[in-house]
């Protein structure tokens, strides 16, 4: 028997919403959004907390089902969390083949460990690993069963500044070898230049401006256009940019 998923042409638009509402209470957190993310793109939400991005991110994973609107999104989709909830009664590899089912499990998360440079590491319990290891286990975890979507809820934001830069280029590293669409949600706009194909603000309940990011990766580090970029992202999240540096 032929696998029609194999066949299947990858779909252009990795994600499609259309004007979706969530509401808790007489509370409006989305009001008709619209989003769509490509193929292969990597979009970052940018937000200040509680704008409900988290909730979106939700209404994707399929964890949460909106009050009105259509969403679309790959059936094989990842979701990584600002916390790593891994098993702390399971090792690091037991950790990475939770749910995968098949004979090439254990090898599959081998690889994914060795993707994240965690190859050796398989053996230790996660209370033997830094932030930034246990982290990288979470996003191997995503990785392993080779989702089309991977969306990602402020994973780094509990790291320190130099683990968070050294995931940016893991992140960066990872999506060129796995081609599937991204979605991050972060606070950081820092993060949100170092890693993103576009920026979309969110504000009131819907996307406000979006901006494509079209920054060689030493641009991103310094440049003129990059301080250009940070200035009009602090302008739309309305904050003054002499005082945003976290």
């Amino acid at each position: 028997m032929s696998s029609p998923a194999l066949s299947a042409p990858r779909q252009q638009t990795g994600v499609l919403v259309e004007e979706v509402v969530r509401s808790f209470g007489d509370r409006v957190v989305l009001d008709h959004l619209d989003l769509t993310i490509g193929g292969e793109e990597l979009v970052v939400l940018l937000g200040p907390s509680g704008c409900g991005k988290s909730t979106l991110l939700r209404l994707l994973a399929g964890l949460d089902k909106p009050d009105g609107g259509r969403i679309e999104v790959p059936a094989k989709r990842a979701i990584v969390f600002q916390a790593d909830r891994l098993l702390p009664w399971q090792r690091v590899l037991r950790n990475v083949t939770l749910g995968l089912r098949g004979p090439d499990a254990e090898e599959k998360a081998r690889t994914a460990l060795r993707e994240v440079n965690l190859g050796g590491r398989e053996k230790a319990w996660p209370k033997q690993l830094s932030g930034g290891e246990a982290q990288r286990v979470a996003l191997a975890r995503a990785l392993v069963a080779e989702p089309e979507l991977i969306l990602l809820d402020e994973p780094f934001a509990s790291l320190d500044a130099i683990t968070r830069v050294r995931m940016h280029g893991l992140v960066r590293d990872l999506r060129r070898k796995h081609h599937a669409s991204m979605l991050l949600v972060t606070h950081d706009v820092d993060e949100a230049i170092a890693l993103a194909d576009r920026i979309v603000v969110m504000s009131n309940g819907r996307i406000g401006n979006a901006h494509r990011v079209e920054l060689s990766a030493a641009d991103r580090e310094a440049s003129i256009a990059r301080e250009e970029l940070r200035a009009a992202l602090l302008a739309d999240l309305g904050v003054a940019s002499g005082h945003a540096h976290h």
